[in-house]
């Protein structure tokens, strides 16, 4: 498996410096699993490349473990993979921790840089692979590879020759790749214990909290085990925000404040509810419930024969659930209710089987970068007949007399559409999904700024 570092940035034989590995010197290191080589096949004032090969030993893959045939016979000693991670770590580590004897400042100088891999494979294919790497900045080029070039027609395989550019600095580069490389491979050669979270939260330092697939990042890192899955994502949680639940309720209870002299939020309730009525939708699903202001009408209401709310937060599910339990309901009216805890942006079969799916201020708590996940996974995964969404309408925003100006209603906010911006989305999502979409107005309407809250019902 090769790996390329090149660079541009002048002297760009700097990258010697950086990697405390020689230009001019080609240096082998042996590794329990074969050996590494490093060189240079460019090393010019005006760039330089620095290569990193290893070579795989197969028969060391698998001594002492009881061999099988199919153990010799696999892709592990042709592509990148967790092997590779190992090598930049044992070989590059200076460099990996941000570390330059010579040029301390150069180590944490954005330089531009351009790394290509020969064969990496992508479990998820090319659209995975950039939702790994373009949120981090990097320009992505991607050649697939077909399975057999003698046959065509057995199709592409899940191994391309990937390049990455971006300027920054080379120990970002280069933490990006020992923890991303093993999550697009979706495996690791080795034993995943509580040490692995450590090193993904060390070599993940400074970008993994904020990424917007933290959590498949996570879970793959660690091989899919739930129990340091959870650990990991509790700690970066905490990083992110030492009490997000916490925080959450607070943000929710300024946004009410601010709508609450015009009861928004009951006729945002009121206006979801006949849209299901008029569309005859007796199976709910609530993405992103929150604390079960819409699951608590549904519940109170006989018409509906179903009705399941999802939230990525425990602590919202929990007090949705307190909230229920007050409600007088026959033993049997129960049957009907379930709270899940889930992600909006990965896909769930839980998520299908239903008449409608409401989506209540739930948008702009994304990422724009995500949308188009949260897109596929309600259009075209779980793809119930009716899509109920709504969102604040931020040019009403200057009505709001308690809010100030320029401010979006809630604190978590990504972004607040105007009735166009809405409107253009709403509409870009049916012709790609094959729906059709009215909107409607909920609260009073300004001649000027129109309605406080936008809604857009799906149907197909």
């Amino acid at each position: 498996m090769l790996l390329t570092i090149a660079t541009t940035h002048s002297p760009a034989t700097e990258l010697g410096h950086l990697l405390h590995k020689h230009p001019d010197r080609c240096q082998s290191f042996s590794l329990t699993f074969g050996q590494a080589h490093v060189f240079y096949p460019q090393a010019q004032p005006e760039r330089c490349t620095a290569a990193l090969l290893l070579d795989v030993d197969p028969v060391k893959l698998v001594r002492g473990k009881g061999a099988r045939l199919e153990q010799y016979v696999s892709d592990r000693p042709y592509v990148a993979s967790s092997f590779l991670s190992v090598a930049i770590a044992q070989v590059f580590g200076t460099a990996l921790s941000g570390r330059c004897k010579d040029k301390p400042e150069l180590a944490q100088t954005p330089i531009p840089l351009v790394a290509k891999i020969s064969v990496l494979p992508c479990r998820g294919g090319e659209n995975f692979l950039r939702q790994l790497f373009e949120p981090l900045g990097y320009t992505v080029s991607a050649q697939s590879h077909t399975l057999d070039e003698e046959f065509p027609d057995w199709g592409q395989s899940k191994y391309f020759t990937v390049e990455l550019q971006h300027t920054l600095p080379l120990s970002d580069l280069l933490s990006h790749l020992y923890v991303l490389i093993p999550v697009l491979d979706d495996d690791k050669h080795y034993w995943v214990n509580e040490d692995e979270i450590e090193k993904l939260l060390r070599h993940g330092e400074g970008w993994l909290t904020k990424h917007p697939a933290r959590a498949q990042i996570t879970r793959r890192y660690l091989k899919r085990q739930h129990r340091l899955t959870r650990e990991a994502l509790a700690q970066l949680a905490e990083e992110d925000n030492p009490d997000p639940d916490s925080a959450e309720e607070s943000h929710a209870e300024e946004e009410a404040a601010v709508e609450k002299p015009i009861s928004l939020n009951q006729q945002r309730m009121n206006a979801v509810i006949a849209a299901l009525k008029k569309n005859n939708a007796k199976r709910v699903i609530d993405l992103g419930c929150g604390q079960g202001n819409l699951v608590k009408s549904l519940l109170q209401d006989s018409f509906f024969e179903q009705i399941t709310g999802v939230d990525v937060s425990h602590r919202a599910l929990e007090i949705a659930q307190e909230r229920l339990d007050r409600l007088r309901l026959p033993r049997n009216q129960w049957e009907r209710l379930q709270l899940i805890q889930g992600a909006l942006t990965y896909q769930d079969k839980r998520f299908k089987g239903y008449d409608a799916a409401t989506v209540i201020e739930v948008i702009e708590h994304l990422d724009l970068p995500r949308l188009g996940a949260f897109e596929r996974v309600l259009f075209e995964f779980a793809r119930p007949k009716t899509v109920v969404v709504t969102t604040p309408n931020i040019e009403y925003n200057v009505k709001f007399e308690n809010l100030p100006a320029g401010k979006l209603r809630h604190k978590d906010h990504r972004f607040e559409w105007t009735r166009l911006e809405f409107q253009n989305w709403a509409k870009q999502v049916a012709e790609k999904f094959g729906y059709a979409v009215e909107f409607q107005s909920v609260g009073m309407e300004d001649s000027e700024v129109g309605s406080p809250t936008q809604m857009a019902v799906f149907n197909c």
